[in-house]
């Protein structure tokens, strides 16, 4: 993942990072990169690690399918809020982490991020750390002001932990915004954290916040974009139009044409990132 920011930082894009569990999802998303050239980053959050699929088993399946695959694949454990879960993964072959101490003053956020990098280093893992804090919106509230980054903030964890991306709070929020509701960015803000960092840049709860707010967030600084809710939610679409259509439907099939189905909302995402055509 290091590499992928690298180049997108460098180039004025953003490579999409969409959360996955299993194999048709992860498969679905590879599939839409491909069709669209692009990189792409296999994001797993935690709770899904820990509920569903554990890292031993689900790291080898997208390692499999990266290396089939003619694009580049990046595999990122999203929000990991422990060590050991974070280290387990980096040893089960994660690519790449994300540090999720958010709930941390600075100090602590600094120490247990700094920890997870000179771990990561032994694994050539790269790591996404996290200065500020995105809420959730199911209940239609939407991330506080109080809890957006602080520009000079993340300048100091930046230099501190050595992360090779930031993710910042600048708007966004986690989950499904309620109908007709599209969040405000506040661009100077990502501005100045770019300007004082000049680091890739991620932004979470991509889902439902507007191609306006992304195509300037990514002309902002922004190099990594989060989608979940978008994602599963076309997942979830297509299971119910099927049974609606066709209440008998083989298991088998079902799950074969909710995989087809979900692909064309990551090829929109990869498109308005301005990711496609940009692998190697």
């Amino acid at each position: 993942m290091k590499e992928m920011l690298k180049k997108a930082n460098e180039n004025n894009y953003a490579v999409m990072a969409i959360n996955c569990f299993n194999l048709e999802t992860v498969r679905a998303v590879i599939a839409a990169a491909e069709f669209e050239k692009a990189p792409i980053i296999v994001n797993i959050v935690e709770d899904h690690l820990l509920r569903h699929c554990d890292s031993g088993l689900i790291a080898p399946v997208v390692k499999m399918l990266g290396e089939r695959a003619n694009i580049e694949v990046a595999l990122n454990f999203d929000h990991g809020t422990e060590y050991g879960h974070l280290t387990e993964a980096i040893i089960n072959g994660f690519s790449s982490v994300m540090v999720d101490a958010s709930r941390c003053d600075l100090g602590g956020n600094i120490t247990l991020t700094k920890r997870v990098v000179t771990f990561a280093k032994q694994y050539n893992v790269s790591v996404e750390g996290e200065i500020g804090c995105m809420g959730a919106n199911e209940d239609g509230s939407s991330t506080q002001y109080t809890m957006y980054s602080d520009p000079k903030e993340a300048k100091i964890f930046a230099d501190e932990t050595g992360v090779d991306a930031l993710a910042i709070s600048f708007g966004s929020s986690h989950g499904n915004y309620p109908d007709g509701i599209i969040p405000k960015f506040d661009f100077q803000r990502l501005k100045s954290i770019k300007d004082l960092t000049k680091m890739p840049l991620v932004l979470h709860g991509g889902s439902g916040s507007g191609e306006e707010n992304i195509l300037k967030a990514v002309e902002f600084g922004i190099n990594k974009i989060n989608v979940g809710c978008d994602f599963l939610n076309a997942c979830s679409k297509s299971t119910k139009d099927q049974l609606k259509e066709n209440p008998d439907i083989n298991y088998f099939e079902l799950i074969h044409k909710v995989e087809e189905d979900s692909i064309e909302k990551v090829r929109y995402y990869i498109r308005l990132s301005g990711s496609n055509d940009q692998s190697i």
